[in-house]
């Protein structure tokens, strides 16, 4: 009994010694936020004059010169809500399809508790933005604390908490380095760009590192009175997940000839290139008294002479589907999704690649051919590109085709069939929304087609994106458990 006893205090000690000066620093953190808080809201003299001193510098120092308030708010964007709740989620969905359940539930509380934090303190302190002489950052709400600097502190500090074991050694320092300047960095964006004062950032970064300790503390406690061995911080939340939460652990190589294949690509970009050209100079200019004038002529004066309200308003949300926005969304949750469940990076790349191709093929053909918008009512207006190809087209067409491509071989499931239903229905809508609204010829959503059949075909040729597949590559999490995967946060909520 008393072996017993000793072998439940050697952990209980170790972990004290561990945390002792942690719990320190969390606890300092917490009264440096109380105490800016109150000096904020009784308004306190000197920090007033520091505030708006700093605030009326920086936007004399900032305003005039465009180039930097375009990095600045490039910079600022990685600590907005829209990036933030994305790394998490995607995160979240990673790790419950590896059966990390715990994990996944300390993102969501850290997380959360950010979010409520947050909007409730600006509520509660009620502080005004910073009045700067010429405006150049857009802001809503209150300015106490800084809602940027709170989240990038808790997003990207949890995410490290739990990825870090995945790391070799080495590069744990340089990572911890990393997260550390990239979140100085937003919060420095907030106050040069005149959103925040100094201590709606200071104040935003004490209660972030309070909160995060709170939510580690709290999470090391859990292994504790369950037995396990609490490592320190600097190892990660959970040392012994490294294998399930590294991207692919188990990929020697990314392509066997890399060298080969990326002048095989460069040919071919330029060789497709080249027949988009010559295609779309000959529908454009020389295609007179031919099938395709005829048809470029009559499809966009029939949809213009169909129009009504109703449809105007349906098109105009439809072509939203095929936007930069949209196009990077699917991209973003699908490339990680793949990444969690195969443990493989080739089709990850076999999308980032069709993507980026399809941008560069997109903008130089559409330079090159220089073709005028159909003679009827544009209802988006003057565009910066010229019809052809069609740039929303060819994106819708070459995400969902993509990811059919990456889908369908991996699974014998049923479902499989909607992504290449998707990769038909998603681009044909796209294709009748922007020709409809006067914004295409029919021939342009012919040269989005030629250009994803060529690209999309030179980098299956190229990448063999399922060779894994080929090879006997089982995915993480079969497909008939993907319904289970909500379990695992209930699985994570209990005791062992």
């Amino acid at each position: 009994m008393g072996a017993v006893k000793e072998a439940l205090r050697r952990p209980l000690g170790h972990f004290t010694e561990r945390t002792l000066a942690g719990l320190a620093i969390v606890l300092g953190a917490g009264a440096g936020f109380g105490v800016l808080l109150v000096l904020v809201r009784t308004r306190w003299s000197p920090l007033y004059d520091v505030d708006h001193g700093v605030a009326a510098w920086l936007n004399e120092l900032v305003a005039p010169h465009g180039p930097l308030v375009t990095v600045l708010n490039a910079l600022t964007d990685l600590g907005g809500r829209a990036v933030i709740v994305w790394l998490v989620s995607v995160a979240v969905i990673g790790l419950l399809i590896r059966r990390q359940g715990r994990l996944a539930v300390f993102l969501i509380v850290t997380g959360v508790g950010a979010l409520v934090l947050d909007p409730a303190l600006k509520t509660l302190v009620d502080r005004l933005r910073p009045e700067v002489e010429v405006p150049i950052g857009t802001y809503a709400g209150d300015s106490f604390p800084s809602g940027h600097a709170l989240g990038s502190m808790v997003a990207y500090g949890a995410l490290l908490l739990v990825f870090l074991p995945a790391m070799s050694r080495r590069w744990r320092k340089p990572a911890i380095g990393l997260v550390a300047v990239v979140v100085f960095l937003i919060g420095l964006t907030r106050i040069a760009l005149g959103v925040h004062f100094v201590s709606d950032v200071l104040g935003a970064w004490l209660l972030g590192a309070a909160w995060l300790g709170v939510t580690a503390y709290a999470f090391q406690l859990w292994r504790l009175e369950r037995g396990r061995p609490v490592p320190a911080l600097s190892e990660g939340l959970e040392p012994e997940a490294a294998h399930d939460v590294a991207p692919a652990p188990d990929e020697a190589h990314l392509l066997p000839h890399p060298r080969a294949a990326v002048f095989e690509l460069i040919v071919g970009w330029v060789l497709i290139l080249g027949a988009l050209y010559g295609f779309g100079m000959f529908v454009s200019y020389h295609a007179g008294g031919t099938f395709f004038a005829t048809l470029d002529t009559d499809v966009p004066r029939w949809f213009a002479e169909h129009r009504t309200p109703g449809r105007d308003d349906f098109s105009h949300w439809w072509s939203k589907v095929g936007d930069t926005h949209a196009i990077l969304l699917i991209t973003l949750v699908f490339c990680p999704i793949v990444l969690a469940v195969w443990r493989r990076w080739r089709p990850v790349l076999f999308v980032a690649l069709t993507m980026f191709g399809e941008l560069s093929l997109f903008l130089a053909s559409a330079a090159a051919v220089d073709r005028p918008r159909p003679p009827v009512g544009n209802l988006d207006g003057p565009m910066p590109t010229s019809s052809f190809p069609s740039g929303h087209i060819a994106a819708t067409l070459c995400v969902w085709v993509a990811i059919a491509v990456i889908v369908f071989p991996r699974t014998d499931r049923w479902w499989r069939w909607l992504f290449v239903a998707a990769a038909v229905v998603m681009p044909t809508g796209v294709a009748v929304s922007r020709m409809y609204r006067g914004m295409h010829h029919p021939t342009d959503f012919m040269g989005a087609i030629i250009l994803t059949a060529l690209w999309i075909g030179l980098l299956y040729w190229v990448i063999r994106p399922n060779e894994d597949v080929r090879e006997g590559n089982q995915p993480s999490i079969e497909s008939e458990d993907v319904h289970t995967l909500d379990d695992e946060l209930a699985k994570a909520s209990r005791s062992d």
